[in-house]
């Protein structure tokens, strides 16, 4: 499923405009990219759980030349699923 299709689902389920769906995403999709850049963590009770997780730095290897390469460390956002989720989708 794309945006498009993500937001045409919403406007059916909530029964709102794709103009009104549009914007509850597009808000939704700042909110959550703000709070985590903040290092919040975000909890959708039900639905799952998103996070910041820092991966630390390592040395990689290069697979065309086998050179190894240094990877810097960065924070990765995690994202873990809710109970009923798993459930709808087992």
């Amino acid at each position: 499923m794309n945006k498009a299709e993500l937001i045409d689902a919403i406007a059916s389920n909530a029964d709102l405009s794709k103009a009104d769906a549009k914007r509850a995403l597009d808000g939704f999709v700042t909110a959550t990219s703000d709070a985590l850049k903040k290092g919040d963590r975000i909890s959708l009770v039900g639905f799952g759980s998103f996070s910041i997780s820092n991966r630390a730095a390592r040395t990689g290897r290069n697979p065309q030349t086998g050179k190894e390469i240094q990877i810097a460390a960065k924070n990765v956002v995690r994202f873990k699923a809710g109970s009923e989720l798993s459930g709808k989708v087992n």
